[in-house]
């Protein structure tokens, strides 16, 4: 009857407006079922309305497998890792393809889960851009990258931009720049030594994108697109919007050695680059045959395994320290 009412548009300024609704119900069947229990199964049968396409009602089953329990518990873990902050940031370095010296950081985050110990953001990042999370734990990593770079250089070490990767939810915030501004504030960090990375599916609302990346690049942040050649098939905006940087994807670098095709994908995008004037960045280069091929069409700078995995704060301290020193 709900699902029946809802399908009516409701009438706003004049506009009618259709809206759906998903609904997760569940029934004290058993003795042990308190408010809280029925609450989580309640939340547990919304969590399939929704993965089964929303707009539909579902009844908890007992009979349901341990997947969706799971799945609600790492959720619940989630919500309150964001409240006790259970977040720690490995750094990745990024070299430069020609003197091989850091020319910056990557922020990569990781959850230390007080029973779990370590977990990789693959296990948790899609589920926090599904409940909203994300925007709280974007600016804390945001935060976090901005303070420990200032960090490395209030202790002298040499000065250099640190990469942070914007959830797809918080470019389409309206107080973006703000945000960022108020954060280099709080931490003292110059807006140079910032580089956000976005991802070429952002750029497909150009008025929305171009609006947002020229606020950002009028404080003086850098803009990298990241896992380029995976998304947006247009090169329309790389001429349009104020873009310093291309970050080719690990998976055509992986096959630079055994397929053509990517290659000449590689070559092809390094060539492009160029001419529009940006630099380009290779990630997940594992093999010294990888890195010579880049280095062979002049791209600028890579990160990957084959001179360092992420690594902690302290450890980049101890790189940089030795770096200076050369």
């Amino acid at each position: 009857a709900v699902l029946h009412l809802i399908e009516e548009p409701f009438e706003l300024q004049g506009v009618p407006l259709h809206v759906t609704v998903s609904i997760g119900i569940a029934t004290n069947n058993l003795d042990d079922d308190d408010a809280s229990v029925l609450l989580r199964k309640a939340d547990m049968a919304l969590a399939r309305v929704k993965d089964s396409g929303k707009n539909n009602c579902f009844i908890y089953s007992e009979e349901w497998d341990n997947s969706s329990l799971a799945r609600l518990t790492l959720q619940h873990e989630l919500k309150r890792a964001v409240q006790r902050k259970e977040f720690i940031l490995y750094y990745q370095p990024q070299y430069h393809l020609v003197t091989g010296e850091i020319v910056g950081v990557e922020a990569l985050i990781r959850w230390e889960h007080p029973e779990r110990g370590i977990v990789g953001p693959g296990q948790f990042i899609p589920l926090a851009e599904e409940s909203g999370l994300i925007v709280q734990i974007g600016d804390w990593v945001l935060e976090e990258a901005c303070r420990q770079n200032k960090a490395w250089q209030a202790a002298g070490l040499p000065p250099i931009p640190v990469s942070v990767n914007l959830s797809i939810r918080q470019f389409l915030q309206q107080n973006l720049t703000e945000r960022v501004a108020e954060i280099l504030d709080r931490t003292g960090l110059e807006a140079q030594y910032l580089d956000l990375e976005i991802t070429e599916t952002m750029t497909m609302d150009v008025t929305h994108a171009s609006s947002c990346l020229l606020e950002l690049t009028k404080l003086g942040v850098h803009i990298s697109i990241d896992d380029f050649g995976t998304g947006y098939s247009s090169f329309h905006y790389l001429k349009n919007l104020p873009i310093g940087r291309l970050k080719i994807d690990r998976s055509f670098v992986s096959d630079i050695e055994h397929d053509p095709g990517d290659a000449a994908i590689v070559a092809a995008i390094i060539a492009m680059a160029h001419s529009l004037q940006l630099q380009v960045i290779a990630e997940g280069v594992e093999t010294e045959v990888q890195m010579k091929f880049l280095q062979k069409h002049l791209c600028d700078e890579m990160q990957g395994f084959l001179w360092s995995p992420p690594v902690t704060g302290y450890e980049i301290t101890e790189m940089l320290h030795t770096m200076s020193f050369k």
